[in-house]
């Protein structure tokens, strides 16, 4: 659970793409459940729903038929970013979904002068009174994670516990690494998450501990445990924290969120 003596307190507006560009390890499921843990201790959070796939908005009871103005509008400035937010059931949550529209928009911005500024300029311009916003990347490194990564005051990595998972994660340090000499100076590893991890699988603990003695602090105390309510809970429009606050699940991105908020104010202090 979020550690005793940890409460909120107001703040500017910390940015966080969570980003992987390898699939199926976590990330979506990362940012809805860590954007709700965060909301549940009075953050005021904002989604932005940068994958053309859509999943965040699904998964937080967005219909589709309310995503006409969407994250692809809000990055190629034909809608404001206030526009296009939408309300959550979860008080203090709300998300710019993700469209179809967005799944062209690769192709758009390469003809755009400072193509990957777009988001980090519009987001400059008005993105509300938020806490945190949390950008949900598609599982590659086009211009889409790109200007996620430019936008961003830091990256969240789920990494999955299983045997590939270390041979994608130097190239998207390296990504992150050059858009930090490019383009955002301030840009850093925040925390990497070991998602969908097996108890009952040595293998998992395996590469736990080779991401670990790789990565050192940079890996953060809680483990996302495989669990069955996390992965029905999409199914239900809902986060699992809401689906079924006691699961293994749900106490694991509660726990995160705690450390979360922990490392954002030390990097503040």
């Amino acid at each position: 659970m979020i550690p005793e003596g940890l409460s909120p307190r107001k703040r500017r507006t910390r940015t966080l793409a969570i980003a992987n560009q390898k699939g199926g390890v976590g990330k979506t499921t990362t940012v809805i459940n860590l954007a709700t843990a965060l909301a549940a201790i009075r953050q005021k959070v904002l989604i932005i729903d940068l994958d053309p796939q859509g999943n965040a908005s699904t998964g937080l009871g967005i219909p589709r038929d309310d995503r006409e103005c969407n994250s692809y509008h809000v990055l190629i400035r034909e809608a404001e970013v206030m526009e296009a937010i939408r309300e959550t059931e979860i008080p203090g949550l709300d998300i710019v979904p993700s469209g179809i529209d967005l799944s062209g928009a690769e192709i758009e911005l390469v003809g755009l002068e400072r193509r990957e500024y777009c988001l980090k300029s519009t987001l400059e311009d008005g993105a509300g009174d938020y806490d945190y916003i949390l950008i949900d990347c598609p599982p590659a490194l086009g211009l889409l994670t790109v200007n996620a990564l430019v936008a961003a005051h830091a990256v969240l990595v789920p990494l999955q516990c299983e045997f590939f998972a270390l041979e994608g994660i130097s190239q998207l340090v390296n990504t992150i690494e050059r858009i930090k000499a490019a383009f955002n100076p301030e840009l850093d590893i925040q925390g990497i998450v070991l998602t969908m991890h097996d108890s009952r699988n040595n293998l998992s603990q395996l590469v736990a501990n080779d991401v670990r003695d790789f990565f050192g602090d940079k890996v953060y105390k809680t483990v996302i445990p495989r669990n069955v309510r996390v992965s029905e809970a999409p199914s239900h429009g809902r986060p699992v924290i809401v689906y079924d606050l006691n699961c293994a699940g749900s106490k694991a991105y509660l726990s995160l969120a705690g450390e979360v908020i922990h490392r954002e104010r030390r990097i503040l202090a």
